[in-house]
């Protein structure tokens, strides 16, 4: 299953990586996805809401994800962190079939 975390850097994470410029944050980031059975999709550094990140990875339990996010939370790396189930058009041309067939079972309010 496909993710999104995006989030901006703390001023404490900001400070570490003005002290060590070269540092690879994807590297941090694939070591700790590959740990929960997943993939690095890619990775981006964002200028919008402040310096920060988006990263796309593909993990197998999707609970690993919330995990990961609740970590970059905690360890104080990240702030303003959303986290985001993406769909791949195979998964979605599912979801729309089973739309389909649920359709007839639901009545929305006033119906």
């Amino acid at each position: 299953m496909h993710f999104c975390i995006t989030g901006q850097y703390t001023p404490r994470s900001l400070n570490a990586i003005l002290e060590n410029p070269t540092t690879n944050r994807q590297e941090a980031a694939a070591k700790v996805i590959e740990a929960g059975g997943g993939k690095l999709v890619s990775m981006y550094s964002v200028a919008a809401d402040g310096p920060g990140v988006l990263v796309i990875f593909d993990v197998p339990d999707p609970s690993i994800a919330p995990a990961i996010s609740g970590l970059t939370v905690a360890t104080g790396a990240l702030q303003n962190v959303k986290l985001t189930r993406l769909f791949t058009q195979d998964e979605i041309k599912q979801v729309r079939q089973n739309a389909v067939k649920l359709r007839a079972s639901y009545k929305p309010p006033g119906s």
